[in-house]
């Protein structure tokens, strides 16, 4: 008589992870651990000389000793995957301070330098950012989970600028943003030997921005200070 083989009720998908699928969960310490390694095994295969399209998720498993359908829980794709280990590569968008805006302009503009200097002594960074200019998906992909925010960032700051009268109320937003932030890309992403090290660099771009785009500043203070 024929026998059906034995099959777990919890079944096992395609790449024979039953046992990782049936495995009681053990909470947060074990998936911080698993994402964990999954991330050092894409920086380590990119240290390699892997480039960002030969990497596969059954290559990045065996790497991290994980079955793919632990990747897969937490990214729905290799693109996904690729943006979050890269932005993990680069400073995390600062916080707003709640100071003046001429003090939350610096904290932006002075991130953005911090994040070239890092682009340029970090190889592997600057190395997967140059390949998603090749890679449609990708780079779409990474313009709207880490692009977008910082964006966005600078926008709300030029808005309470004009709504508190320290900006001109007539220039456009999105103008604003781009004279603001200008300088600083050129610095960071057109010019790669351009001068970063300056620590009170930001402050030199903000202030120089702001007394041409800055509200009438009133006892000669910067416009930027008032509230």
């Amino acid at each position: 008589m024929h026998t059906e083989p034995t099959v777990s009720a919890c079944g096992a998908d395609e790449d024979g992870t039953a046992a990782e699928l049936c495995a009681p969960r053990r909470g947060r310490p074990r998936s911080e651990a698993a994402e964990q390694a999954i991330f050092a095994a894409v920086e380590n295969l990119i240290e390699d000389g892997r480039s960002l399209s030969e990497l596969s998720i059954e290559g990045i498993a065996a790497a991290a000793g994980v079955g793919k359908a632990t990747i897969y829980r937490r990214w729905p794709n290799k693109e996904a995957l690729l943006v979050d280990v890269v932005a993990r590569l680069e400073s995390p968008l600062p916080e707003r301070t709640g100071g003046t805006v001429r003090d939350e302009l610096v904290g932006m503009i002075d991130y953005m330098r911090r994040r070239g200097l890092a682009k340029r002594s970090r190889w592997m960074l600057k190395s997967a950012l140059s390949q998603m200019n090749t890679w449609p998906e990708l780079r779409q992909a990474y313009q709207e989970q880490v692009v977008r925010p910082r964006r966005e960032l600078a926008r709300a700051i030029v808005r309470r600028g004009i709504d508190e009268g320290v900006l001109r109320a007539d220039l456009d937003v999105e103008l604003v943003c781009e004279i603001v932030i200008g300088p600083i890309l050129l610095r960071t992403v057109l010019w790669d030997e351009a001068p970063l090290d300056d620590p009170e660099l930001a402050e030199q771009m903000v202030d120089a921005v702001l007394n041409g785009v800055g509200a009438q500043p009133s006892g000669g203070q910067p416009a930027g200070q008032s509230r």
